[in-house]
């Protein structure tokens, strides 16, 4: 069975555009303009006031297990514009939230591993979340018991810090810099540019972002498997 890793990049809604009860909850424990602009900045890192606006999955094995080869896929939001394209060999496919969700659920029901960088704490809810909003029921569980020894979830935050035990648990950028792997970053482009450029209908410069994390989480992936893997 197929070993994927996969990456999710998201947006949040316009704070100005929500109703007034819910501006009101948001900001109630708020107490000055830089919380303030914190809250409204963050909307994307909850499923209740964001959406998903790419998914990503690709082959551990450099296109040896997805079907025809494939080195992986990049679904992500255009709902203008459905003409697939390519880069650096992986596919990028416009469609809607709920098309990209179907697609990756497919995609991960037949995997033995489906591999994230801190995807317990984001990725996974943010995915089953969306998916029961959108009626979408996930094949499998991607939640399961933290320290199962036979999970099909192997988030590589949990392992690569011993599940929380040393100090600093490091972001991405970090692992990558002390592994000597590109870094997803390196292009100048970060999470935090995402909402700028959906604004902007830049929607496949974020396809392009979403395809440096799953490089960059493949070969982290690999020295964890390779020299820390028990």
């Amino acid at each position: 069975m197929a070993k994927i890793v996969f990456d999710i990049e998201t947006i949040g809604e316009n704070f100005d555009e929500l109703d007034e009860t819910t501006q009101e909850m948001l900001l109630r424990w708020v107490n000055n303009e830089q919380e303030i602009q914190e809250i409204k900045n963050g909307l994307g890192f909850s499923p209740l006031t964001g959406q998903i606006v790419a998914i990503g999955v690709m082959d551990v094995d450099d296109g040896k297990s997805l079907p025809a080869g494939r080195q992986g896929a990049v679904y992500y939001q255009d709902l203008k514009n459905k003409e697939e394209s390519e880069h650096d060999g992986v596919k990028l496919k416009p469609m809607s939230e709920p098309e990209m969700l179907e697609k990756f659920w497919d995609v991960a029901k037949h995997c033995s591993e489906c591999i994230s960088f801190n995807g317990r704490a984001f990725d996974v809810p943010f995915l089953m979340v969306r998916s029961a909003i959108h009626k979408i029921r996930p094949p499998i569980n991607l939640m399961p018991p933290r320290y199962s020894s036979n999970a099909t979830h192997i988030d590589l935050m949990d392992q690569l810090t011993f599940y929380g035990s040393v100090r600093k648990k490091g972001t991405l950028h970090l692992w990558c810099r002390a592994f000597g792997i590109t870094s997803p970053k390196a292009d100048g482009v970060t999470g935090d540019d995402v909402g700028r450029l959906f604004s902007e209908a830049k929607y496949r410069e974020i396809a392009q972002y979403n395809v440096g994390d799953l490089r960059a989480t493949r070969e982290l992936y690999k020295y964890w498997n390779d020299f820390m893997r028990f």
